[in-house]
C-alpha cells in the first residue's frame, strides 16, 4: 500500500521561501515518476516538477523554472520540492504524486496519469 506524505507548508511573504516534502513508503516498483502538483480554489489541479526516480533527471512547468527545485534522497524515500522567491500566484494546496510509468522528459504528465497521491500542504504567499 504506497503512502505519500507531505509536509512543510505554511504562510510565507511574497519573495520567502519553503521546502517542502514527500514522505514515501510502501512503494515496491523498481522506478517510478514522482512529482508536485497544486491547486488553487477554483482551479485545476497543476503539475509543477517532476522526476524520475532512474536519473532524477527534473522537468519543471515555466511558471516556476528558476525558482523551485525539485529533488529526492532515496535513502529516506522522501520527495523534496524547494520553493524559493515565492509570489502570491503560488499560494495553493500542493500535492505529492507518483506512478510506476517513468515521466516523460519534455513534460509533466497530466494528474489524472498518476496512481498515488498525498493528501497536500497548503501553501499561502501574501
Amino acid at each position: 500500500h504506497v503512502q505519500l506524505v507531505e509536509s512543510g507548508g505554511g504562510s510565507v511573504q511574497a519573495g520567502g521561501s519553503l521546502r517542502l516534502s514527500c514522505a514515501a513508503s510502501g512503494y515496491t516498483y523498481s522506478s517510478y515518476c514522482m512529482g508536485w502538483f497544486r491547486q488553487a480554489p477554483g482551479k485545476e489541479r497543476e503539475g509543477v516538477a517532476a522526476l524520475n526516480s532512474r536519473d532524477s533527471s527534473p522537468y519543471y512547468a515555466d511558471s516556476v523554472k528558476g525558482r523551485f527545485t525539485i529533488s529526492r534522497d532515496s535513502a529516506k524515500s522522501t520527495l523534496y520540492l524547494q520553493m524559493n522567491n515565492l509570489k502570491p500566484e503560488d499560494s495553493a494546496r500542493y500535492f505529492c504524486a507518483a506512478d510506476p510509468l517513468s515521466c516523460p522528459r519534455n513534460r509533466i504528465r497530466s494528474a489524472n496519469a498518476f496512481n498515488f497521491w498525498g493528501q497536500g500542504t497548503q501553501v499561502t504567499v501574501s
